[in-house]
């Protein structure tokens, strides 16, 4: 196991990051590592949303409950939901999973049993 530091983020700093985000090339390398990784990614996923549940006997019972509707229009209103709540969920799971590989990859090539070195302090300044 690669020795990760892990930090707590603000409110402050998430919105920061995700408004930097909006610039369409910083996802330029980004979609390219992912393609790179979506077959492995995608096994990853699957088993992180069957290891939480999400496609269980419940989920087949609302899969099933939405096809058998007799009125399209409850059929519809009801796979469009589940079509919804699964984007959602997938979304998030997934954005738990891209933080992991991320820490993963900070880590690569440190030595697994030594502490991050601490960083420099700042230097003073006048005063």
């Amino acid at each position: 196991m690669t020795w990760v530091e892990h930090r707590a983020y603000t409110a402050e700093e998430v919105d920061a990051a995700v408004h930097r985000l909006q610039d369409p090339e910083r996802f330029d390398h980004a979609s390219e590592v992912v393609t790179h990784a979506a077959p492995g990614l995608a096994g990853v996923l699957d088993a992180a949303l069957a290891d939480g549940g999400w496609f269980g006997p419940a989920h087949e019972h609302q899969v099933r409950q939405a096809a058998e509707a007799e009125d399209p229009a409850a059929r519809y209103a009801a796979v469009d939901q589940l079509v919804a709540e699964q984007t959602r969920i997938g979304m998030l799971v997934g954005v738990a999973v891209g933080f992991e590989l991320a820490r993963e990859l900070e880590g690569i090539g440190a030595d697994p049993t030594t502490p991050p070195a601490a960083p420099d302090p700042a230097p003073e300044g006048p005063g």
